[in-house]
């Protein structure tokens, strides 16, 4: 009886991800694999076209050396807070929570004020750095965007490592770099790849930055989607790439489910290290400069682009002014929305949160079922429900364009957050399993005992307990939509204008005041959540 109440439960979220998500990839790979039957024709016309090839090519790259840079990166930090407990540790760790809750137009748009030839290192250098439109810029971007992915999930396990394995190599003559890579690596290992490939997948997929950053030299396979299917409207090659793309994250992601779980069981050692405190004496050691150079290192990455913006929106003529913002709510200076600044607000807050809404609606009761029961085809079906995290917010339009065209939902409000609800969820999910797998199964067990039924018990012990989790979950699903570009442009009539889309429209007419002056906007919203992650605490990944 009580899996038939649950299989009920589960028709209404799976119906949803069998609608718009399935529904539209099999509508993808239909146009990409099938012409009057089985073809390779548009793949192998994709495949032997020279140009199409370099984008494949330079997108598998650009996310290989990205992700090496993040790991570079954040390997440091993640030992630095695995270890230490010194003075102003959780700023920094507050700090590292930004760059999740920033869109990526604003993270663009900060490269552009620092790097580019007219930008501040170029006025303090005196010459231009040669950064911007170039796979420089698309590599910092992606690492200002990941490394905190592989700080916090590598410093998570590091703590976790037991402290017994170490001490019993010492005895036995390890020490140094060879304690590390004989004892302290493999027990590691788990969370440094798993952060590895969510990261890989995460520049594998990216579309605001190499789009903005990139130029037209340096493109991924996401923006020659978007450009195949809205610019040249060629929608058999654009699926033909979808088709390449998607098999290739369903790939890197299955790798990155796989190893998650190896870390998930290396987590739930209990016994901890206990980090070294370091006062303001030790911080002028030479252990303690490092953790300070790096602290500055953060402070600065992360900073500096959100700084810059600030600072631009501020300046008019060369004189601090609130003229920037003026404009921006203006009609005057923004014809080409077909919505005012402050529609184009209400529009981002109306979708952020009806993204929530549904996301939760579908993630809540599969991350529940998935976690609490026990069943045959439960591994294929996790794996089912979290591909859309393989997918791309593109290839999801795409999909939309070719399924929807025809019927009244197409060009509509609720298209673009039904999407945005696809490109979010996993989130949403992702975070509800992790919080559900941290409670003990006996208090429920308890509930069970004291006459509550099933779902009394979810709801009145569980859920509560979980509630962490879903909060954050929610954070990162309204930070996802108010982010949100390629879907958005593909899909939203004007009038449905987001302040990220409306960002990207004023960096095309070469208002970087106005978008500066916008994006400060943008980044309170966003703020608003980055102070609501860290007053929960709970982690995502």
């Amino acid at each position: 009886m009580r899996f038939k109440a649950g299989y009920v439960v589960l028709v209404i979220p799976l119906a949803f991800l069998l609608v718009f998500f399935y529904l539209p990839m099999v509508d993808i790979l239909r146009l990409g694999l099938w012409d009057n039957g089985p073809t390779l024709k548009f793949l192998s016309a994709v495949l032997g076209n020279s140009y199409h090839r370099w984008v494949i090519r330079f997108t598998i790259g650009q996310a290989l050396a990205s992700t090496a840079l993040t790991l570079l990166i954040g390997l440091p930090g993640a030992y630095i807070f695995a270890k230490y407990d010194f003075p102003g540790k959780r700023v920094i760790r507050a700090i590292l929570t930004v760059p999740f809750v920033m869109p990526g137009i604003m993270v663009a748009l900060g490269f552009i004020l620092l790097f580019g030839k007219d930008g501040f290192i170029a006025h303090l250098i005196g010459r231009d750095p040669g950064i911007i439109y170039t796979w420089k810029a698309i590599l910092l971007a992606h690492a200002f965007y990941n490394f905190p992915i592989v700080v916090r999930m590598v410093s998570s396990l590091w703590q976790r490592v037991n402290p017994h394995y170490e001490e019993m190599a010492k005895t036995l003559g390890a020490r140094g770099f060879k304690l590390f890579w004989k004892v302290t690596l493999p027990l590691i290992s788990p969370a440094i790849f798993a952060s590895a490939m969510l990261t890989f997948v995460f520049c594998f997929l990216s579309f605001s930055i190499p789009l903005i950053l990139g130029g037209y030299r340096y493109v991924t396979m996401e923006v020659d989607i978007f450009s195949t299917v809205m610019t040249l409207l060629d929608f058999r090659t654009g699926s033909a790439l979808a088709v390449i793309q998607i098999t290739l994250s369903a790939l890197f992601m299955y790798l990155y489910l796989r190893s998650l779980d190896a870390y998930s069981k290396r987590e739930e050692q209990r016994v901890l290290q206990r980090p070294q405190k370091l006062g303001l004496r030790d911080l002028l050691s030479i252990k303690g400069l490092g953790v300070v150079l790096y602290s500055v290192l953060v402070f600065v990455f992360i900073v500096a682009p959100l700084l810059a913006i600030v600072y631009d929106s501020l300046l008019f003529n060369g004189h601090l002014s609130l003229e920037n913002y003026r404009r921006v709510f203006s009609p005057e200076y923004n014809p080409m929305f077909g919505v005012s600044t402050l529609g184009a607000i209400k529009n981002s807050l109306l979708f952020g949160f009806t993204t929530v809404v549904i996301s939760i609606l579908v993630a809540l009761p599969l991350a529940y079922l998935l976690n609490r029961w026990d069943f045959r085809g439960k591994r294929v079906l996790d794996v089912l429900v979290m591909l859309p995290l393989a997918s791309s917010p593109v290839t999801v339009a795409l999909g939309y364009i070719m399924v929807f065209q025809s019927t009244p939902l197409y060009y509509t409000f609720w298209i673009v957050a039904i999407a945005h609800s696809i490109i979010a969820y996993p989130f949403v999910f992702r975070s509800l399993s992790t919080g559900l797998a941290k409670i003990k199964r006996n208090l429920r067990e308890a509930a069970l005992t004291l006459g509550a039924n099933e779902w009394k018990a979810f709801l009145r012990v569980e859920l509560p307990l979980a509630l962490g989790s879903l909060i954050v979950g929610a954070i990162f699903a309204f930070a996802m939509s108010i982010a949100e570009l390629g879907a958005t442009y593909m899909l939203a009539p004007p009038e449905y204008t987001t302040m990220s889309l409306a960002v990207y429209k004023f960096l095309g007419a070469r208002h970087f005041g106005s978008a500066s002056a916008l994006s400060v906007i943008l980044m309170m919203v966003s703020a608003i959540g980055f102070l609501i992650i860290e007053k929960v605490g709970e982690e995502v990944w």
